[in-house]
């Protein structure tokens, strides 16, 4: 089959890669829906990701599709899927019995076992994801809207760490795919939003999912200079940048609530006023990944409309055209997010 492969830092090629046969409780999906994520351009630009994935590898998390083949966990236990169903699977899924697994937080399972190969033609599901975090989708559900499960539920991990209740004024950072969607979700919980990022035509998508201005980011402008009726009940970090996440503790009121949700490059630091924190008695968080109840709740998100394709995929392209799309997002290209034909 055809597939993208990473081989290195900026070094991604479409190449004809083998089918496996599969292992016990393995599933084959032909894949439907395959969407370009902020992540996969980090993994991109580095070459590698120390948890998820070693070069050469298939490459690409977001995805949905239909069974093509199935195997049983077990002879005496039949597989619980079935070769034509209509499925999303996560990128990941738990042990289930390691420490963070039996206190409630899965999300920082040690042992997360991650799927990667959404690029492709087809995608071997290992047992693990099939149990956890593989889910059916009903017969409505177009698989461009399934394929956002995994981002979206990252954001619905995030909403449930961060405690946000309906009348509270949040400030959204960042106006990519995850500020967005924390947009979609936090005006649907009953929130007053405001967004703040670059490019007319994310702010025009926030608008269009409710937030009640969305604010152009100047390079260089001080964050507290353009804000709107600042400080925040709730602020939220969707950049990734120390300048920024330092801005975010200054725009929450007292007794508010900032989340860390942006991953900053590794080895970066930030520097935050004591005074501040203390005084203004303010809790900082950091979300990371997502829980296989995150993943159900995200799909019933999508599945009642809350959050579509339509409002985050503004583009497509042929697999064969993706390492040049990708040199292009490395770039500075602002396409919110991209869906890939990966049958041509």
């Amino acid at each position: 089959m055809k597939a993208a492969v990473l081989h290195g830092k900026e070094d991604l090629r479409i190449e004809n890669v083998p089918e496996r046969p599969l292992g016990p409780g393995e599933v084959r999906i032909r894949i439907e829906a395959a969407l370009t994520c902020g992540t996969d351009l980090k993994v991109f630009k580095r070459g590698y990701h120390a948890r998820m994935l070693v070069p050469p590898t298939v490459f690409g998390h977001e995805l949905a599709g239909v069974i093509v083949e199935v195997s049983a966990l077990r002879k005496s236990a039949p597989s619980d899927w079935q070769v034509g169903e209509r499925v999303v699977a996560a990128n990941s899924a738990p042990c289930g019995t390691c420490l963070y697994c039996q206190s409630g937080q899965p999300n920082l399972c040690d042992d997360l076992l991650f799927l990667n190969g959404a690029y492709a033609e087809s995608i071997i599901v290992p047992a693990r994801v099939a149990q956890k975090n593989m889910l059916r989708l009903k017969p409505a559900t177009a698989f461009h809207d399934a394929a956002l499960v995994e981002p979206l539920a990252c954001v619905v991990q995030g909403l449930a760490e961060t405690g946000l209740r309906a009348g509270q004024r949040v400030l959204v950072l960042g106006a990519g795919p995850i500020g967005l969607m924390f947009v979609a979700l936090a005006r649907h919980l009953g929130c007053a939003v405001v967004a703040a990022g670059r490019g007319e035509t994310r702010l025009a998508t926030a608008r269009r999912l409710g937030a009640e201005a969305a604010v152009e980011v100047p390079a260089g402008e001080p964050l507290e200079a353009i804000i709107p009726e600042a400080p925040y009940d709730v602020v939220i970090e969707a950049v990734g940048k120390p300048e920024t996440w330092e801005a975010a503790v200054r725009l929450a009121r007292k007794g508010g609530k900032v989340n860390f949700f942006g991953g900053c490059p590794s080895g970066t630091s930030v520097r935050f006023d004591t005074t501040l924190l203390h005084y203004s008695n303010l809790t900082l968080l950091a979300s990371f990944h997502h829980s296989p109840h995150a993943i159900r709740s995200a799909l019933e998100f999508i599945e009642a409309g809350v959050v579509r394709a339509a409002d985050f995929v503004d583009g497509q392209c042929a697999l064969s055209e993706l390492p040049a799309l990708f040199k292009k997002m490395a770039a500075g290209n602002h396409a919110v997010k991209t869906a890939v034909r990966v049958s041509e």
